[in-house]
């Protein structure tokens, strides 16, 4: 009868090793997989941060080569702006 109990005992104790090996496998991969997701977010935000610099200087050269005081009307001294001026028409 004793030889049963230990046998019992050992075969739980298996049992729960194997179970907790299952469920650590189970919480490495998800964390794993979050790991290299946010690994892959960061480098797209990267090349994101490359684009932009890129096109601020190029804005920045566009923005050097008008003058808005030469391309802008002028009105005379007595008219007045109205919103007509604005608002396009349908």
């Amino acid at each position: 009868m004793n030889e049963f109990g230990f046998d019992t005992v050992n075969i739980a104790s298996m049992a729960i090793a194997v179970v907790t090996f299952i469920v650590c496998l189970v919480v490495w991969f998800y964390l794993n997989r979050a790991s290299v997701r946010a690994n892959e977010q960061i480098s797209l935000l990267n090349e994101l941060l490359e684009q932009q610099k890129k096109q601020t200087e190029l804005l920045l050269r566009l923005g050097q080569g008008n003058n808005p005081d030469s391309d802008a009307k002028t009105l005379p001294t007595g008219e007045s702006i109205m919103f007509k001026d604005f608002i396009a028409e349908r």
